[in-house]
């Protein structure tokens, strides 16, 4: 790929930082939030805040679907697992994410569990044709980058006349997760996070484009900057944002031009309006029920959605108390404040989902070093 390393340029990062520096006002504070895991990824691989002035920090936000999927799910897909004509598929990074009473994915195969690892739901669509005799579940999750490749295999399945394939739904969607860490009024001032502005997910906008975020801007007086994920574009975004700021703006703006747009990808959107549907509500980890924030298969599509072909009720469970992924994916938290980060949480065994994931906040922070500088300060105390 072309204009990878000119984004990388240590010059130009330097020169970008000293611009922020230079227009950040030293009586003001500036926080935003980097809402993309693969932006907290830029962020610890590059070591931007370490260019950023004092007063212009980073909160990390809820990073990727894998971090915000809520226990029940897990479990919820597990069960599903464990039966015996079923064959599950995922994504590998799900394997992994602890699940009630220390189990997760990886250890249901471990117990039998017909549990196989794909890069594709396309791969699910073509077991399923291939071994007739097995109930093929997806187990799908993803914002709304991923879910077009859903729906296409869904119809794909549906044009195949597949009877044996059927998906577990877990598309999330981004702008209502923006909204509930921003809509703060109702919750004790210790729980309110103090975010200024926002940068906007990459990946997510090449689908859904820049409009979604208009709304959010007016009704909550907060700018938002959409960003690709090299460092000179997280750099730039934090520039756009601050001199937003300077001038009482609170508008969408979008610093990648290259792969965004206003409107979006209008053929991935289509896809996703035939096949899926709107949740009522939803439950993310951290963030817990959100109002329609989530898609589930149409009533066009309903014989492919594995919660109604195996009568799937969804059992509530708690995540580890002793883990803090779910402040640390609201912002509320860095991942070094975890009492449990650098200790008995690692990406070798991992205590919450954020340790999991690669894009996960906590997993970025111990890939990349940016938590010893804490880890004495905290063995002091």
């Amino acid at each position: 790929m072309k204009y990878i390393d000119e984004y990388r340029d240590g010059t130009l990062a330097r020169s970008i930082a000293a611009t922020i520096a230079a227009e950040a006002a030293i009586d003001r504070r500036y926080r935003f939030m980097e809402f993309c895991g693969g932006h907290t990824h830029a962020i610890s691989r590059y070591g931007l805040e370490d260019l950023l002035p004092a007063n212009v920090t980073m909160v990390h936000g809820p990073g990727c679907p894998v971090c915000v999927l809520p226990v029940g799910r897990i479990d919820d897909a597990i069960r599903l697992a464990m039966r015996p004509e079923v064959t599950l598929c995922t994504y590998a990074d799900l394997l992994r994410v602890p699940a009630s009473g220390g189990t997760s994915l990886l250890k249901a195969k471990a117990a039998g569990a017909d549990i196989r690892m794909i890069t594709s739901p396309l791969d699910a669509v073509l077991m399923a044709e291939a071994e007739p005799a097995r109930e093929v579940v997806f187990l799908a999750i993803g914002f709304e980058t991923t879910t077009p490749s859903t729906a296409l295999s869904i119809d794909l399945a549906h044009k195949k006349r597949l009877g044996n394939f059927s998906v577990f739904c877990n598309h999330v969607l981004t702008p209502p997760a923006i909204r509930a860490i921003l809509d703060t009024a109702h919750l004790p001032p210790d729980e309110r996070v103090q975010i200024d502005g926002f940068i906007g997910p990459a990946h997510v906008s090449t689908v859904i484009g820049t409009e979604p975020y208009r709304a959010l801007c007016a009704q909550f007086a907060k700018p938002v900057v959409v960003a690709g994920f090299e460092p000179l574009d997280v750099l730039q975004a934090i520039l756009m944002l601050v001199r937003q700021m300077n001038a009482g703006h609170y508008r969408v703006e979008n610093q990648y031009i290259r792969a965004v747009t206003a409107t979006g990808n209008r053929l991935a959107q289509s896809a996703m309006t035939e096949v899926f549907a709107m949740r009522d509500t939803f439950e993310w980890r951290g963030l817990g029920q959100l109002p329609h924030s989530a898609l589930r298969l149409s009533d066009a599509f309903a014989a492919f959605d594995a919660e109604r072909r195996f009568c799937v009720v969804p059992v509530a469970a708690a995540d580890n108390p002793a883990c803090e992924c779910a402040d640390v994916l609201r912002g509320l938290k860095k991942p070094a404040d975890c009492k449990l980060f650098g200790t008995t949480c690692s990406p070798e065994a991992p205590m919450g989902s954020c340790m999991v994931s690669p894009e996960g906040a906590c997993a970025a922070h111990w890939t990349y070093g940016r938590f010893r500088d804490r880890i004495p300060a905290r063995a002091a105390a």
